[in-house]
């Protein structure tokens, strides 16, 4: 019996070949065969305003006043945000600010520290 990899998307062990693809019944995703690059699709690569590859659990400031949507107040340049979370999305940012409470950041608008 031959062991193919899971699905990269769903983790579905259900994989077969169709010529030189893997393929996954369950979600429909299909793959190169041998190819490891397609585990690291998920793992996005988000820069800060600088360049700066950004990871979970960095420390950023941003580097513009920011209004915040559904509020009168506006979140200050330089204001540090620590232990950042990266998601896929248009705001790839999440995080808890003191004084604000959790939020959504775009990466171009802060930088790591």
């Amino acid at each position: 019996m031959s062991t193919l990899p899971n699905c990269p998307k769903c983790s579905s062990q259900y994989t077969y070949e169709d010529r030189n693809l893997l393929v996954c019944p369950e979600c429909a995703h299909e793959w190169p065969a041998g190819s490891e690059a397609e585990h690291n699709e998920d793992a996005r690569i988000i820069k800060d305003a600088n360049g700066n590859v950004l990871a979970d659990g960095d420390a950023v400031t941003v580097i513009k006043d920011l209004k915040v949507k559904g509020s009168s107040t506006v979140l200050k340049i330089g204001t540090k945000v620590k232990s950042i979370r990266l998601v896929d999305g248009d705001h790839d940012i999440d995080c808890k600010i003191d004084g604000f409470g959790a939020m959504k950041l775009k990466s171009e608008f802060v930088k790591k520290i």
